[in-house]
């Protein structure tokens, strides 16, 4: 087990996400009960991904925590994700905090900045990370490794469900 102080050496960027979208999901997730490679929305996210930015090269994962769609490296480093919608942002800013915080604090890499693009929107959301969550991200890391430790959350129905991969797990 982790100590407090290292529960962000085993959360996932994903992990992170799927806090902010249903905690069912990420329990779900995070016990290795992946229903994904089923869902056509997925199968849609993924062809987008492949089919923008082809320039770039692209998937970078490190420690088996953070997968980064591209990189670009400027005058600072540019740290890329890539979304199909906006209508999780919440879900994909926090996701993209998260990396920052992992590349600044857990890696040591200084002058790094994320991009979330909606290539279908034509549409680019910009963060920077300067320190001042650093706090808000540990706790949100010591959030998520306390409800994958727990008991199976309840599902809690919401509009998202029927579109999500997990469905009929939960209602069914």
């Amino acid at each position: 087990m982790f100590s407090d102080s290292e529960k962000h050496l085993k959360i996932m960027g994903t992990q992170i996400n799927y806090y902010f979208i249903c905690h069912t999901k990420l329990w779900f997730f995070s016990h290795h009960i992946q229903m994904e490679q089923e869902s056509d929305l997925v199968s849609m996210g993924k062809q987008l991904h492949q089919g923008t930015y082809q320039k770039e090269k692209r998937d970078y994962t490190i420690d088996n925590l953070i997968s980064i769609d591209f990189i670009k490296k400027k005058d600072i480093l540019e740290v890329h994700e890539v979304k199909k919608n906006k209508k999780m942002e919440k879900a994909h800013e926090y996701q993209l905090l998260y990396y920052l915080y992992y590349l600044n604090v857990v890696k040591g890499v200084e002058n790094v900045v994320g991009m979330i693009n909606y290539p279908k929107m034509r549409k680019k959301i910009t963060l920077k990370w300067d320190g001042s969550r650093e706090a808000e991200i540990r706790e949100l890391t010591e959030k998520v490794a306390l409800l994958v430790d727990g008991d199976m959350p309840k599902p809690v129905k919401t509009p998202t469900c029927r579109r999500c991969a997990y469905y009929e797990l939960c209602w069914v």
